[in-house]
């Protein structure tokens, strides 16, 4: 059993001994619905790993249920614009948030007045997978290796800066977490997304950067950036060589980056069924999955139930590390 596997077990802990029921077991008829074209909302910007793994998943759905899914970009605040947006939208079936839920759970503990919350304001769909995030460096910085980049960040003394997907993200609280363990200062630079920081990153204004997988792949593969170590418990299929953050030395700095898809709270049970059905397809499908593999994405599906189980288990999970590491959005 591999390790994203394990995880996923022990956060549904409460299915051992039988499998919870979702709406769509029970082969409920199907509706009439969608008439008209659905808006998915994204909190990050185009070209980040958000964005792509949405627009994957809504092109075969929207052949599935026969209308357009137009997906509708709306970031900044650590994602919390989008979530706001997508939690306003009436709940008729018309409006999806495709969420990166561990980026969403950050933030909700991060910010003080939260707009928007998952558990309160949405109803879950289905978990659509996981991507890895990594270090990755401008290929003018000498470190090769975790170690050489902890040394040479100790060498600039707080005289450099690092970007991250903006205030309140995964990228962010990674870094935060990464300087307190080294024992190191610099100047954070946030940014709207990986779209946004990468070509400062490219550039050499800021020296490192937390990064999905996804949306810096194209980069390593040109040389335009180099990959330090793999903030996952597992190395990525794609860069084998490139240990983990655990490998090279920093134990218990592995982060399991969920994404999944959620509707505004009051949307019909049975609208949420149609859906979970028709993700479940995609994502099973081999072909499907042989796609996203190489773009680094792990499809991995969970039905509406247990993705609120893991909904909630994530935003307990980062409430403690927030309040445990003192970190403020800055």
């Amino acid at each position: 059993m591999d390790t994203k596997m394990k995880v996923f077990k022990s956060l549904s802990i409460g299915l051992v001994g039988g499998l919870l029921l979702s709406a769509s077991v029970y082969a409920a008829p199907d509706i009439d619905w969608p008439k008209k074209p659905i808006v998915a909302v994204v909190s990050f910007p185009a070209g980040g790993s958000t964005d792509i793994f949405a627009r994957s998943v809504t092109a075969p759905l929207s052949e599935a249920l026969g209308q357009s899914i137009v997906v509708e970009n709306k970031p900044g605040a650590g994602g919390m614009i989008g979530l706001q947006a997508a939690a306003k939208a009436a709940p008729d079936g018309y409006t999806i948030h495709i969420s990166a839920l561990t980026n969403q759970s950050i933030s909700t503990a991060l910010f003080k007045n939260p707009p928007a919350d998952l558990q309160k304001d949405f109803a879950p769909v289905a978990l659509i997978g996981t991507i890895p995030h990594l270090i990755v460096v401008n290929p003018t910085v000498p470190a090769k290796n975790l170690p050489e980049l902890i040394a040479f960040i100790k060498s600039k003394k707080g005289e450099f800066n690092y970007a991250s997907q903006g205030n309140g993200s995964l990228s962010h609280l990674e870094s935060t977490l990464f300087m307190q363990r080294i024992g190191a200062t610099g100047t954070h630079i946030p940014y709207k997304g990986s779209s946004f920081a990468l070509p400062d990153l490219i550039a050499g204004n800021t020296l490192m950067m937390f990064d999905s997988v996804t949306a810096s792949l194209p980069h390593i593969q040109s040389g335009k950036l180099r990959p330090i170590a793999i903030a996952a418990a597992e190395r990525s299929p794609l860069m084998p060589n490139v240990p983990t953050l655990g490998q090279d030395g920093m134990k218990q700095f592995d982060v399991e980056n969920f994404y999944a898809i959620y509707v505004p709270k009051g949307t019909s049970p049975a609208i949420i069924a149609k859906l979970e059905r028709e993700i479940r397809k995609i994502l099973t499908n081999p072909d499907f999955k042989a796609r996203m593999a190489t773009q680094g994405i792990h499809p991995q599906f969970a039905n509406s139930e247990q993705l609120g189980l893991i909904t909630a288990s994530e935003a307990n999970k980062w409430e403690k590390v927030v309040k445990s590491a003192n970190i403020k959005v800055d």
